[in-house]
């Protein structure tokens, strides 16, 4: 069921984005928009978990550097018989953790500082069980491709109104 929802938000961003190009440029306009909806599909599919790793700020870390979180991350994975995620720390004190990954083979968690300060070790299995529960889902695809469709319809939102800002300014200098 998840792939079928995922299908239908990648087919969504892609006719939406082909309809805006078709009304903003005619036929040049839609392959431009075709051109946009295959790299931001694409992206979103492949590379949302890095980029959100990216953007966080997390950090690989090693089962030397933090044995506890590997060991709970460990025993929650073999219980929901999926691989072992990645495992990424984010450097700030926010009480915070999240997965991502296109499914459960590529799926990554990340913990924060702030988290790993003020829970116990019965507290973080919660957390990462329930982080874990969206890797088994297949839900951190779904979030990734939301999350780009959304990124998508912000980039034509700022497009239009430089067009706009533009086409007001030429109209101006006339």
């Amino acid at each position: 069921m998840e792939q079928f929802e995922t299908t239908i938000l990648l087919a969504a961003m892609t006719g939406l984005l082909l309809g805006i190009g078709q009304l903003w440029g005619g036929q040049r306009g839609m392959m431009f928009a075709l051109v946009l909806a295959a790299v931001m599909n694409l992206g979103s599919y492949f590379f949302s978990d890095k980029i959100a790793l990216k953007m966080s700020g997390a950090k690989p870390i090693s089962r030397q550097e933090n044995p506890r979180i590997y060991q709970i991350v460990e025993r929650l994975a073999a219980k929901a018989n999926i691989p072992a995620p990645k495992i990424y720390y984010i450097p700030t004190d926010s009480p915070n953790a999240f997965a991502t990954g296109r499914n459960p083979n590529h799926a990554s968690v990340a913990v924060t500082g702030g988290i790993l300060d003020i829970c116990d070790d019965e507290e973080i299995e919660g957390v990462l069980a329930h982080e874990l529960g969206h890797v088994k889902n297949r839900d951190i695809l779904i979030s990734a491709v939301v999350a780009t469709l959304a990124g998508a319809i912000t980039l034509i939102a700022r497009m239009v109104l430089l067009g706009r800002a533009v086409w007001g300014l030429w109209r101006l200098a006339q």
